[in-house]
């Protein structure tokens, strides 16, 4: 830190030059802090995302900004062809993939358990989860080769609990479950699995959800209050911890959930409840 404020991409030595690694959700917010970090990394990266546009600008930006190299593809993490094109496009390209990062994914409006319907809790599934699931499935073939690995984004709202949000940290819990065990069976093969559990990270929705609430400067400074580090984190912050465990001077570490929340989760706090929504009303 300088000054108090996030410093920005610095690999600390780390490269993951010539390697190749599929982002999903990587056309904004963490996903694509990931790609920034990775193509300043060396990588060949490929991401993919519904917005063609937001998606195809970055892939652009970070080409021209290298050293690695950015491909977008879109696809509709719903639709399990659009999740094998992805993966086919990327062997043809590279003819390898080295790591996975799954990182598509909603949270839903904040709602009690009593306003959730039944349909809500399965569509949250179907795209916090499920995709998770098929992009592992097809891609762990050719990671196998590798002796690659796989990094799932989950939430640190998975372990320590979030008000009006059961079905969010639900998705997000059966990440980390899933993760530890498809870690057990993969290391058989080489293959690492980690998961990560960012807490409060400066995203696109982060920023917009501030600018449209009565006193945008309250919610900030109490969103930022939540760290004993007294800041939200980055989505490169959390990009630079992906490359930290897709690199080799992660080799010895396997199914592990790693928080990256500038201490939201440590010391007491106000926990009464309704608190946070009464903030975000």
């Amino acid at each position: 830190m300088i000054g108090g404020k996030a410093m920005g991409i610095n690999r600390c030595g780390l490269t993951y030059e010539g390697k190749v690694v599929i982002i999903t959700g990587g056309s904004k917010g963490i996903g694509a802090g990931c790609a920034r970090v990775f193509v300043d990394a060396g990588a060949k990266v490929v991401i993919c995302a519904r917005s063609i546009e937001t998606g195809q600008k970055l892939a652009d930006e970070l080409n021209k900004k290298g050293p690695g190299s950015c491909v977008f593809i879109a696809c509709d993490v719903l639709k399990e062809q659009d999740i094998h094109n992805v993966i086919d496009q990327t062997f043809k390209l590279y003819s390898r993939i080295d790591c996975l990062i799954n990182n598509a994914g909603y949270h839903p409006p904040l709602k009690v358990i009593d306003d959730f319907s039944i349909a809500d809790l399965r569509d949250v599934l179907n795209v916090n989860f499920i995709n998770y699931f098929i992009f592992c499935k097809y891609t762990l073939p050719h990671l196998r080769i590798t002796k690659g690995n796989i990094i799932n984004i989950t939430s640190l709202v998975a372990q320590i609990g979030q008000e009006a949000a059961t079905i969010y940290c639900a998705s997000k819990g059966a990440i980390t479950s899933f993760t530890k065990s498809l870690a057990i069976e993969e290391s058989r093969h080489g293959v690492r699995v980690n998961c990560i559990s960012p807490g409060n990270i400066i995203s696109d929705s982060r920023i917009q959800a501030v600018k449209n609430s009565e006193n945008p400067e309250a919610l900030d400074n109490w969103l930022n209050s939540q760290q004993v580090l007294g800041r939200s984190g980055t989505s490169e912050e959390t990009g630079q911890l992906c490359l930290f465990l897709a690199s080799d001077a992660a080799s010895y570490i396997t199914g592990t959930d790693i928080i990256i929340s500038g201490g939201a989760e440590i010391g007491y706090g106000v926990k009464y409840p309704l608190y946070f929504c009464d903030k975000i009303k």
